[in-house]
């Protein structure tokens, strides 16, 4: 049987929100900041970076399966990928396969402008989503310290520049990633539906000025989703969080950045990673969700043009799922998982990873892929090669108490 925990569980009304918050909370949103042109002006670079939080945790393990690993098939059973097979993984060395939904990164990847980073975690060591995602967000080594994220820290940090610092929130929260003293126009806590309504409509007026027929595709989506609200029968991910939705998301993301005026900076937000049940191998739910996080990074691609090339994605999860898969065809929360980076000014082509085995004496605490590179030092790597922040601005400000963890080096070209 299942070994489910307590925490998918976890009480969205024992902290304030109702049930048409749940169901509105399911929506994709995103924040928009703008950044000083001149931040990489001295060698002609105007860098763009994205960050895209996937909130659930995803499973690692299957998205970058270690198919070389002799204990990996045995673990993940019904749902481990095969190099074989009529849905085969994509080998990316002779170690690890790519699940077959994400031909987009695949090329991206041998093109050597995407690579992965395994075995990868917060500090964070407990299972609970809420906190799990506190940490990956606000960027601390442990949850409720603060109220701002990492990324509102790091611009905070930037040189000031001739454009205004600010961000356009979408949905029923500005992530907490870029959430801070940073001014913020959009909506907040406390819940106020029409509040959320009235952000997003921003966003719909916005686009109607550049693209007049994403604006009536995102204009339906929102449609979605408030229907969504009133009919507790639908699904969270019905709306603009499904496939489509995160395509549409980081289409309109792209647009906006693509604009000599726009902004530099976007964080995104998908629900609905948690796997818990009849997750699917390379065919099933986690396939189709994998399937519409590969087509938001091609719609960047497309949508960013030349400004590609200066641009850094990078994808995290608040933690990964375990090593076996449970009773119900599933897999229950975990620790060790991916964090995937793509984007022109990636230094790609490459699965870095410190690998710990998935042998039962190899595994954390019995039961998951052990952590051996903190996700701070990834992320740590990309803010100072790409945008230029220093070492100890990175250490004291953006991650406080990250003394300890380096940046990793040579993610950007």
């Amino acid at each position: 049987m299942s070994s489910i925990s307590a925490d998918c569980c976890e009480s969205h009304t024992a902290r304030g929100l109702t049930r048409r918050a749940l169901l509105l909370g399911s929506a994709t949103f995103a924040a928009w900041a703008y950044l000083p042109k001149f931040v990489r002006a001295k060698d002609g670079r105007d860098p763009r970076f994205v960050t895209i939080i996937l909130r659930g945790a995803l499973d690692g393990l299957a998205t970058v399966a270690p198919v070389g690993d002799p204990d990996y098939a045995g673990l993940h059973g019904s749902i481990a990928l095969s190099l074989d097979g009529a849905h085969a993984a994509t080998a990316l060395d002779s170690f690890f396969a790519l699940h077959p939904s994400m031909p987009e990164f695949s090329r991206m990847y041998k093109d050597k402008k995407a690579a992965v980073v395994h075995a990868v975690a917060t500090p964070y060591r407990e299972r609970s989503h809420f906190d799990g995602q506190d940490v990956l967000e606000s960027g601390f080594g442990g949850p409720g310290r603060v109220q701002s994220g990492w990324l509102n820290r790091a611009l905070e940090a930037l040189p000031r520049g001739e454009r205004v610092m600010s961000g356009l929130a979408v949905g029923p929260t500005t992530p907490l990633v870029l959430r801070g003293a940073a001014p913020t126009v959009g909506w907040a806590p406390p819940y106020i539906p029409q509040a959320a309504d009235d952000t997003a409509m921003r966003l719909v007026n916005l686009y109607n000025h550049r693209d007049p027929a994403l604006a009536a595709a995102l204009s339906q989506g929102l449609q979605i989703d408030k229907i969504a609200a009133r009919d507790d029968s639908m699904k969270p991910k019905s709306g603009m969080n499904g496939a489509a939705g995160m395509r549409l998301a980081a289409k309109g993301a792209a647009r906006l950045m693509a604009a000599d005026d726009g902004p530099r900076i976007a964080a995104l937000a998908f629900d609905g990673w948690d796997t818990h049940a009849n997750e699917g191998g390379p065919v099933g739910r986690l396939a189709q969700l994998l399937s519409g996080l590969d087509g938001a990074l091609g719609e960047f691609e497309s949508g960013l043009g030349e400004r590609w090339r200066d641009t850094v994605i990078v994808v995290a999860t608040e933690f990964g799922r375990t090593a076996r898969i449970n009773g119900t065809e599933g897999t229950d929360h975990g620790t060790g998982t991916v964090a995937l980076l793509a984007g022109g000014a990636v230094n790609g082509g490459r699965v870095i990873s410190d690998w710990p085995g998935l042998k039962a004496a190899s595994l954390y605490e019995g039961r998951d892929l052990k952590p051996t590179t903190d996700l701070r030092g990834v992320i740590k790597g990309v803010l100072r090669d790409h945008l230029g922040l220093g070492d100890r601005v990175l250490a004291d400000a953006v991650f406080p108490d990250s003394g300890a963890v380096r940046g990793v080096q040579g993610l950007v070209v």
